[in-house]
């Protein structure tokens, strides 16, 4: 029987007391919280700023805001990129210091057509995309002012960190897409 007492793996095995996201990193029980955490939640969700302020506030909890984000597609290319959170957005709840995007309520699109999303995060669009902070995901309109729901799979970012969006309606010339989106916030 192979021992790990004592031994650089104890730590991540967790043969100690389990306390979740304020434990030891990477390990198991850590892991199973942060799971845990995603799949239970309560989330906060956003809509723009009724009073935006530059790049610092830019997103309200959902019924004090603006109303939905949009984004435009290109003429066959990229979009510009949108800010959706602020340096002073998360936490939306005292005491976390990460958060990861979970979803985004389609409200209302332009075109019945396919729209490529690529969301990032840094302090601009372009530098969080050139440094690999994004993702990717599809959007298939099957008719306009289309309404649905995206679920997004990302890592965790700290608190504070801008979020950036944009898209692409290959073949279009224009193609706007409305959204609300989710985060959940952890402890550690």
């Amino acid at each position: 029987m192979l021992s790990i007492q004592g031994s650089a793996y104890a730590a991540n095995v967790d043969n100690q007391v389990v306390d979740g996201l304020l434990g030891t990193h990477n390990s198991l029980a850590y892991r199973v919280a942060e799971i845990e955490r995603h799949l239970h939640s309560s989330g906060r969700w956003f809509e723009v700023a009724a009073a935006p302020n530059g790049e610092i506030h830019v997103a309200d909890e959902i019924g004090s805001g603006g109303g939905a984000f949009q984004i435009d597609a290109g003429n066959d290319t990229w979009g510009d990129w949108l800010q959706i959170l602020g340096s002073s957005d998360t936490p939306a709840q005292a005491g976390r210091v990460y958060f990861d995007p979970h979803s985004f309520i389609v409200e209302d699109t332009e075109r019945a057509s396919t729209y490529f999303i690529q969301m990032t995060r840094g302090a601009s669009g372009d530098a969080g995309f050139a440094a690999g902070q994004y993702t990717e995901f599809v959007y298939g309109a099957s008719v306009q002012k289309d309404t649905g729901i995206i679920d997004v799979h990302t890592g965790r970012a700290p608190v504070g960190v801008k979020l950036w969006i944009r898209c692409v309606c290959p073949g279009q010339n224009t193609g706007t897409l409305d959204f609300y989106f989710g985060i959940h916030e952890y402890e550690g």
